[in-house]
C-alpha cells in the first residue's frame, strides 16, 4: 500500500521524500504533512530548513502520526502535496501542518514561499502572491475537511528573502503576521513574534543541523503528559531564554482557538488512564479529568466563562437547551449546591429562571468544577467537568477587557506641561507581557515599564506605580502595541494628543 501510494504522488510531480504516510480506516486518525524548503532558486537558499521537516516527521512519527514529509517544493509541487494531505484527512481527524523554508507577509496576509518564486522588487507584490501559497488557505482546507483539531507550525520567520543591495525590495515584513482570526478547533504555532528572526543557529560552533525553535519544539513535544498549550509555552521559554544569550530577540508566539486541552503524547498527568483502550487507537483529544463529558453532539454540556473582581471570581454558566434547576461542587469537595432562581421567568419552560452563576473566593485553587442540571422533563443531567484555572482565567478576562476597551489604553492631560497616563494598562496588566509605545512615530520602538502582576490583587495600583510619562509639548500622538501574555500581538494603536482628555 505505501509503495502504491509513493508511485501516485511521485506521478504528481512531487520531488518530496514520502515517510511512512499511510491511511488508517478508523475515525480520528493523526496525519501529518511537514515540508522543509532549502534550495530556493531566486532568493537566498536556506540552511536548516529541510533537516527541520526531516527531524519534525520522525517526531510526529513516534506520536502516531502518518507523516508525508515533502522537500524543496516548487509551486506546483507545493499545491500537489496539499491536495495529497487533503485527500489523507477524513472528518475528525488530527491534522498537523509543519512548515520549515521563506515565508514572507504583505498586507497583513501571510504567504508561504516555494522553491520558485521570483526575485521580486518594490512594486511587485502580486509577482509573490500569485507565486506562493497563503497560509490562511491551509487553513480552510482543514476546515472544509472537517478536522477536528488542526495544528499549523511556522518556522519561517527569517529576514526579508527579496532584499538585494542597490535595489528597493517588496513592500512586507521579513517574518510572518499574526495568526489572531482562527476559526475553533485550530492552533498556530510561530518561530518567532511579529518583527523578530527566527535564529538557524547560535554561534559558529553551533553544529545543531536544526534550527533553534525545531529543536526545541520537537523535543518539547515529545514530553508525556504535556497539552498543547504547555508544549508552546514551554518552547517559547527556553528559545527565548537561548536566544538572549546572544543579546538576540527571539518569542516564539501562539495563537489558540481550541476547546478542550490537546495532549499529542500521553494523558494529564493527572488523568486517569481508561481501561483496556481499543488496539491502534489514536485518541485525538484524551481525557482530561474524570467524569468525562459526553461527547454525543445533543449533550447539553455547558460553557463556562469567569470574571475577576475585588471581591473573587464570578463564574456564568451557559447551557444550550432549557434548565429547570443548577447545582454545583468542586470536583470531590462535599455536596452538590443549588444555584437558586432568579426572578426572571424562561419563556421556553415558563418556569423561574435557574441562577446561572455562582461565586469563588478570590484566593480559589485551580480545580474541576462538577456542574449538573435538570431537564425540562425533570431528570438530572451530568455532573459536567469544568476546569477552573485562575491564572489563565485571569489572563483570557483581563485581555477581552483589552481588547474591548482599546480606546482607553491611553489618555492626555496638560499639567506643568503635556502628561500621557496609561492607567488603564496598568489596571490590566496581568495579561500583559510587553508594551512598547512610539512617540510621533507609526513603530512603537520604546519599552514601556510595568508594574508586575499580583494574582492576590490583580487591578491594584498600589502607591508608588509609574501611570504616565512627561512628553514634549509639541508630540502629536502616540502609537501603543501590546505583547499579551500568551505571546500574541495587538494591533498597533495611535493616540492623538489633540484630543486628550482634560479628566
Amino acid at each position: 500500500m505505501t509503495r502504491r501510494l509513493f508511485r501516485i504522488l511521485a506521478a504528481l510531480g512531487l520531488a518530496a521524500s514520502l515517510c511512512g504516510f499511510a491511511l488508517p480506516a478508523h475515525a480520528e486518525k493523526r496525519v501529518a504533512l511537514v515540508i522543509g524548503n532549502n534550495d530556493y532558486r531566486n532568493v537566498p537558499k536556506l540552511l536548516k530548513a529541510v533537516n527541520d521537516a526531516r527531524t519534525m516527521g520522525d517526531t510526529l512519527k513516534q506520536l502516531g502520526f502518518s507523516v508525508m514529509v515533502a522537500e524543496n517544493q516548487s509551486r506546483q509541487q507545493f499545491s500537489e502535496t496539499l491536495l495529497a494531505f487533503d485527500r489523507a484527512i477524513e472528518p475528525g481527524d488530527t491534522a498537523f501542518f509543519f512548515y520549515a523554508g521563506h515565508g514572507f507577509e504583505i498586507a497583513g496576509q501571510n504567504y508561504l514561499l516555494p522553491t520558485d518564486v521570483p526575485a521580486a522588487t518594490e512594486g511587485q507584490e502580486e509577482l509573490v502572491r500569485d507565486a506562493s501559497i497563503l497560509a490562511d488557505r491551509i487553513v480552510e482546507r482543514l476546515q472544509n475537511k472537517k478536522a477536528r483539531t488542526s495544528i499549523l507550525v511556522f518556522d519561517a520567520c527569517r529576514n526579508n528573502p527579496f532584499e538585494r543591495t542597490g535595489t528597493r525590495a517588496v513592500a512586507g515584513g521579513g517574518g510572518l503576521a499574526p495568526m489572531t482570526q482562527l476559526p475553533e478547533g485550530v492552533f498556530s504555532v510561530f518561530s518567532a513574534g511579529p518583527r523578530q528572526t527566527a535564529l538557524d543557529r547560535l554561534s559558529n560552533d553551533d553544529a545543531n543541523p536544526n534550527s533553534v525553535f525545531t529543536r526545541t519544539f520537537a523535543k518539547e513535544l515529545l514530553q508525556p503528559g504535556e497539552n498543547l498549550v504547555q508544549v508552546a509555552q514551554r518552547t517559547r521559554r527556553l528559545v527565548s531564554e537561548m536566544a538572549d544569550t546572544i543579546k538576540h530577540r527571539q518569542v516564539p508566539v501562539y495563537f489558540d482557538q481550541m476547546v478542550d486541552d490537546v495532549f499529542l503524547s500521553g494523558l494529564a498527568k493527572d488523568a486517569a488512564r481508561p481501561a483496556d483502550p481499543p488496539p491502534q487507537k489514536l485518541a485525538a483529544l484524551p481525557p482530561v479529568s474524570v467524569p468525562r463529558v459526553p461527547r454525543e453532539e445533543t449533550a447539553n454540556a455547558p460553557i463556562a466563562s469567569f470574571s475577576r473582581h475585588n471581591g473573587g471570581w464570578s463564574v456564568v454558566f451557559s447551557f444550550a437547551d432549557p434548565t429547570l434547576g443548577i447545582s454545583w461542587r468542586m470536583a470531590g469537595n462535599g455536596d452538590f449546591r443549588e444555584t437558586g432562581f432568579i426572578d426572571t421567568l424562561d419563556p421556553r419552560t415558563r418556569k423561574r429562571m435557574p441562577n446561572p452563576s455562582i461565586e469563588l473566593p478570590s484566593d480559589a485553587a485551580a480545580g474541576t468544577i462538577e456542574v449538573r442540571y435538570v431537564d425540562p422533563a425533570g431528570d438530572m443531567q451530568g455532573p459536567f467537568p469544568v476546569r477552573f484555572d485562575p491564572e489563565a482565567a485571569l489572563i483570557r478576562d483581563q485581555r477581552k477587557i483589552l481588547d474591548m476597551t482599546a480606546t482607553n489604553w491611553l489618555s492626555f492631560r496638560e499639567f506643568n506641561g503635556l502628561l500621557v497616563y496609561y492607567t488603564h494598562l496598568v489596571s490590566y496588566r496581568c495579561a500583559i507581557r510587553e508594551v512598547r509605545i512610539g512617540i510621533d512615530t507609526a513603530v512603537p520602538n520604546q519599552l514601556l515599564k510595568m508594574p508586575g502582576c499580583d494574582m492576590r490583587d490583580p487591578s491594584a495600583i498600589g502607591a508608588g506605580m509609574p501611570l504616565y510619562m512627561k512628553l514634549a509639548p509639541a508630540t502629536q500622538f502616540v502609537s501603543v502595541e501590546l505583547t499579551y501574555r500568551d505571546g500574541s500581538v495587538s494591533e498597533i494603536k495611535s493616540f492623538r494628543s489633540a484630543t486628550r482628555s482634560n479628566n
